[in-house]
């Protein structure tokens, strides 16, 4: 390529900096014009009328512009800092709000056990908090944060809410296992309170996904044995204290042998919300001896 198109292609061009400082320059010597003369006598009114002035106006509502941005930005600024004090607050005031329910729900919990510990009078109790618990959705199989050395030994009766929870099957210095009556493998022998006649209760996962458990071996030729109907445990239980409820007859069917009944009962307690538990000192053998 020739010297000739390279000198072509060559453009003239004033740095930034000196164009700023060329534009500055004239607006003070503009400035200084209209300070010490009286441009309204000169020639140069034109020229201040055309330049200077809207320049001036230019130069003013910039000022404004930047003025009302600013008070704007700080007014931005106290209103980000009091959001971050308003969402500080309501955590708080969220935290505050979940730990009164769920003081709520334990108070309400040991009322119920309270009442409990009232309506059976008769027996000695201790208290004790669910720990653990087996698989699944029921409190079938738990654990208690009490043991041996609270008192407590193997076939205790444990109850809370309405009535009858289990009993104890293993135990340890301070804790201890509990057996639900709802559990597949448990039975218990129950009595209808309003006719005293004698059933057996049998634990059934399956049936508490309805919240129900079953009953059979119901002799009750008089046809005194109603729906609604208390259980209770019953004096011939060799590991149930009597008398404890354990639910509410809801269903009463004939078996094929035309003699027994069966049907279901809905436990007194709520098996798919425990937290603490009663368990009475004193066992059917203890009793019994």
């Amino acid at each position: 390529m020739s010297p000739i198109a390279k000198k072509k292609r060559t453009k003239f061009s004033i740095p930034s900096k000196y164009l700023l400082l060329l534009l500055t320059f004239v607006c003070v010597l503009l400035m200084a014009v209209t300070f010490f003369t009286d441009y309204s006598a000169t020639p140069l009114n034109k020229l201040v009328g055309y330049v200077v002035v809207p320049f001036q106006n230019g130069v003013s509502r910039i000022g404004t512009w930047l003025s009302v941005r600013v008070d704007e930005l700080g007014e931005l600024r106290i209103v980000l800092q009091e959001n971050q004090e308003l969402k500080a607050k309501i955590d708080e005031l969220t935290v505050q709000n979940t730990q009164l329910q769920q003081d709520k729900y334990e108070l309400n919990n040991l009322r119920e056990l309270y009442k409990l510990d009232e309506e059976y009078s008769g027996y000695e109790k201790v208290g004790a908090r669910i720990i653990a618990r087996d698989g699944g959705n029921w409190f079938h199989s738990f654990t208690i944060d009490k043991g041996s050395d609270d008192g407590l030994a193997m076939d205790m009766n444990v109850i809370a809410g309405g009535g009858l929870v289990g009993r104890i099957v293993d135990i340890g210095k301070n804790w201890a296992k509990v057996t639900a009556i709802i559990n597949d493998n448990a039975n218990v022998s129950g009595m209808v309170l309003a006719s005293s006649d004698i059933l057996m209760v049998r634990g059934s996962l399956e049936l508490m996904a309805d919240g129900v458990i079953e009953f059979e071996q119901l002799t009750d030729s008089a046809g005194k044995v109603q729906i609604g109907d208390k259980v209770v445990t019953s004096s011939i239980s060799d590991k149930y204290l009597p008398s404890i409820l354990i639910g509410y007859i809801t269903e009463i069917n004939q078996d094929s042998n035309n003699i027994t009944k069966s049907g279901k009962i809905t436990p007194a307690v709520d098996f798919e919300h425990l937290e603490e538990v009663l368990v009475i000192l004193e066992t059917k053998q203890q009793i019994a001896d």
